[in-house]
């Protein structure tokens, strides 16, 4: 009797254990239909299309000349296709415009993760004195002098138009810019047709030999954290004086009293001050890639390959990079499958949107 209770016992414990991953693929797809939206904030259709007529008001730039849609083109992956931002004339960015597809899911946003909403991070750019230039308490009033505005506000948020409510309407369309139903989804939902034999190689590297998912993780292939990969600077950047400007800038007034000797970019020890985060950078997902180039926070890489290959060395060279990066000697053919599953079995459905008709 009690050797077939364990036996009984064991059969269960097999089966559950072999049921494991089938369990993490729905939860996978599951928490990829869910949008996080904040109970201050919901969802309307009227905040959402209000929203969007904002992310393409190049009235948001203090010279009227950039909208969101400059370094967020839903052409080039809600991105723009170049290895720095564009910025405001007579200044020059520092770091590459990320991607807004799937943006909702973020933990945090920025390279640095220095805001921890979309409301919070819709303003930023908007003040930025090398992105849109823009003063608020003007950009308030310019706004309330379009009637087609007032009325929105009005109607949407039983108020007048105000920073805040600004950055809710920006931030409510912004969640609606999602990529789904991919053919990894479909695989991970059982249909193992979904992916080419390559793609599938390319998968089991990704979760085995090239260990991807110790980062790259979740319904969003990111587990919202950061990290030094020892990414070098982009040499096209290194003695632009402009650059130099911006970045000792960001830090001065992030707080950085060293900040006229910096030569390279902080990263998120800019926003905790901790010396481990010293030019640790957050963990992108991975959906879209196809779409989305240059690479890292600096476009330094024009290419997967780039990427790929970096990575199979260990990343770069630096003091405080992070313990889990090691060579992974990867062969021709594994990196080659891995390309593909990251450039094909990633790419899904994502929302289109065009521009409206314009107040």
């Amino acid at each position: 009797m009690i050797r077939n209770k364990l036996y009984v016992w064991y059969l269960a414990l097999i089966i559950c254990f072999t049921a494991l991953p089938l369990f993490a693929a729905a939860s996978h797809l599951e928490s990829l239909k869910a949008v996080p939206v904040p109970g201050n904030n919901p969802q309307t259709p009227e905040k959402i299309e209000l929203g969007r007529k904002l992310f393409f008001d190049r009235r948001l730039s203090g010279d009227g000349t950039m909208s969101c849609i400059t370094c967020h083109d839903p052409e080039t992956g809600y991105s723009d296709g170049l290895a720095i931002s564009l910025n405001y004339p007579t200044t020059k960015n520092w770091r590459n415009s990320p991607t807004l597809i799937n943006i909702a899911f973020n933990e945090s946003l920025f390279w640095d993760g220095r805001a921890k909403s979309l409301e919070e991070q819709a303003l930023f750019p908007m003040m930025s004195a090398f992105e849109m230039n823009q003063n608020l308490d003007y950009l308030e009033e310019e706004l309330k002098g379009v009637p087609e505005y007032v009325d929105a506000f009005q109607r949407v948020f039983s108020g007048e138009i105000n920073r805040e409510r600004i950055a809710m309407a920006l931030a409510s369309f912004q969640r609606t810019l999602i990529s789904r139903n991919a053919p990894v989804d479909r695989y991970l939902d059982g249909d193992k047709k979904a992916l080419t034999p390559e793609q599938k190689r390319g998968y089991e590297i990704f979760t085995g030999k090239g260990k991807c998912t110790e980062c790259h993780s979740g319904a969003n292939f990111t587990d919202n954290k950061f990290y030094n990969l020892g990414v070098p600077e982009n040499p096209e950047l290194v003695n632009d004086p402009r650059v130099a400007a911006t970045v000792r800038f960001t830090a001065k007034v992030s707080g950085y009293k060293e900040y006229r000797s910096l030569t390279e970019d902080p990263g998120r020890y800019l926003v905790t001050k901790d010396k481990k985060d010293w030019k640790a950078f957050k963990t992108t997902g991975l959906r879209e890639l196809l779409l989305t180039a240059p690479y890292m926070h600096n476009g330094v890489f024009e290419t997967i390959d780039d990427v790929v290959e970096f990575l199979n060395k260990g990343g770069g060279d630096d003091k405080n990079k992070s313990p889990l990066l090691a060579p992974l000697n990867l062969t021709k053919e594994e990196k080659q499958a891995l390309k593909a599953f990251l450039l094909e079995s990633l790419k899904g459905e994502v929302t289109i949107v065009k521009m409206p008709d314009m107040p």
